[in-house]
């Protein structure tokens, strides 16, 4: 059964336990340390904050959302006891036989029970979290959507880009180089024009989590959504801009981000776990329409010190997406993939695979760096041979520490793909915005030519293992490891 909304989605991780209720925090001095504490270990429930002071009693913020693998697992529609490795797998599997549902266009919906327009309109009414200490404001826009149309094609896009509040009609807009929200953007700019825009603030946090990914360009993330659950999103047409945003939101604002108008914005603690991106001036959103639901709940998504809530999603995510455009890319032999949770899921890749010829493991490093899941921000590409599970630090790091030549098997890639918000960024020389990277391929394979001379692992082997579970069950959990409490077991 697919999550309708946020409000349903919320009734679901609580009837798993998987949430906990905050009543009567402060939105400048409480909530972002609650958050942060939380997300310091991950798998702690969500947080729904209520009667949040200074605030209209009925209004909420539900934040922490996907720190928890069984909660990523129900926005995805996937068994909510699935593993790392079992949510990459299934979730690469569907990508091959995906097929995207185009959303439902309605005359109603629960975001227009209220709407505030002119003089009536006041964004400060709302939970807008000051996140982290220093940061430079509130920020309503950390769970959202913004939703802009290609001007040229008539595309939809529904990306997740950061928004601050600067007064009752004024919200900050920081759109990194690159993201498709600033590519729509600036075609509208080069014609003279204001970009019309809708963000939506409360939604099944399945949008958010695509908002975050990198879903092809021109293809529409209300489709993808519509395609996960089964059945198609609903949309209602926006009055002001006649944008699609969805039906059962919490909370639209519309306006426009125009071409000529910027400011300071920031700084705001970002996921790479740095205030990398300083105070710079940046667009801004004229608001000139609010909708919002009775009683509406802000979903906030905290970035911070990895992993956090922004990025940990992001982990068998992406790893499911760079497995596949490495075999649409024809390179064979790939076993599996893990984007490294203390890496944002983006500055650390891990790719095992079964050797097949000479140069096979630098191939497939050269291109998990240079694909597009694999491309934006990555620091480290890691390949490693089939026996080790890449989603297990200790043995990716064993294998970097046995079987890596320092001088033959790493090499650097220059002037790459990156942020402002990565801390080891550098800005370009040339006009206009831009930010590099360098990044390290690291081949941790057994050398091709040493396969069978290689020295043998010393381990039991799985044939062994699993005569010994059968004799001495009592002694394993149901997934096959030793048990971590005492056990007894006698035959």
């Amino acid at each position: 059964m697919p999550v309708n909304d946020l409000r349903q989605w919320i009734e679901r991780i609580d009837e798993m336990g998987q949430l906990s209720r905050v009543s009567g925090a402060d939105p400048l001095h409480e909530i972002g340390g609650l958050v942060d504490m939380y997300q310091q270990d991950m798998e702690k429930p969500a947080l729904l904050f209520d009667r949040i002071k200074g605030l209209d009693p009925s209004f909420k913020l539900l934040a922490n959302v996907f720190t928890s693998l069984p909660r990523i697992s129900l926005s995805l529609d996937l068994p909510v006891d699935s593993s790392r490795r079992e949510i990459v797998r299934e979730w690469r599997d569907r990508l091959k036989t995906f097929e995207p549902q185009p959303a439902q266009l309605v005359e109603d919906g629960p975001v227009l029970e209220n709407r505030q327009t002119g003089g009536e309109i006041d964004v400060t009414r709302f939970p807008a979290p000051v996140w982290h200490a220093q940061d430079g404001g509130a920020y309503l826009g950390t769970g959202n959507i913004v939703i802009m149309k290609d001007p040229d094609t008539g595309w939809i896009n529904a990306g997740t880009y950061r928004v601050q509040v600067h007064d009752a009609k004024t919200l900050g807009i920081m759109i990194s180089p690159g993201k498709h929200g600033r590519m729509i953007r600036e075609k509208y700019w080069a014609r003279g024009q204001a970009c019309p825009v809708a963000v939506s603030f409360g939604h099944d946090p399945l949008l958010l989590l695509l908002g975050g990914l990198e879903v092809d360009y021109g293809v529409n993330e209300y489709d993808v959504a519509g395609g996960i659950r089964g059945e198609p999103i609903k949309l209602v047409t926006a009055p002001l801009t006649g944008l699609p945003v969805p039906a059962t939101s919490e909370l639209v604002i519309e306006g426009e981000i125009p071409p000529d108008e910027t400011h300071a914005e920031g700084p705001f603690g970002e996921w790479a776990g740095y205030y990398a991106g300083g105070e710079r001036d940046m667009p801004i959103i004229r608001v000139q329409s609010v909708m919002h639901r009775n009683n509406p709940i802000i979903l906030a998504c905290l970035p911070g010190k990895p992993p956090n809530d922004n990025t940990y999603f992001r982990s068998p995510l992406r790893s499911a997406l760079i497995w596949n455009e490495l075999e649409r890319a024809g390179v064979p032999g790939i076993t599996g993939v893990w984007s490294h949770e203390a890496g944002g899921g983006r500055l650390f890749n891990i790719v095992s695979i079964k050797q097949a010829y000479p140069g096979h493991s630098k191939q497939v490093g050269m291109a998990t760096a240079s694909c597009h899941a694999g491309a934006y921000a990555n620091r480290f590409v890691v390949v490693v041979d089939d026996d080790i599970d890449p989603t297990d630090t200790n043995e990716v790091l064993w294998a970097m520490c046995t079987r890596t030549d320092v001088i033959d098997d790493i090499d650097v890639m220059k002037r790459c793909w990156s942020t402002s918000l990565d801390p080891m960024a550098y800005a370009g020389q040339g006009e206009g915005e831009g930010y590099y990277n360098n990044r390290m391929i690291i081949d941790a394979c057994r050398p091709y030519d040493r396969l069978s001379t290689f020295p043998e692992v010393v381990r039991t082997s799985d044939e062994d293992a699993a005569r010994l579970r059968s004799r001495w069950p009592d002694l394993f959990g149901a997934d096959g490891k030793a048990k971590d409490g005492a056990a007894t077991a006698a035959r």
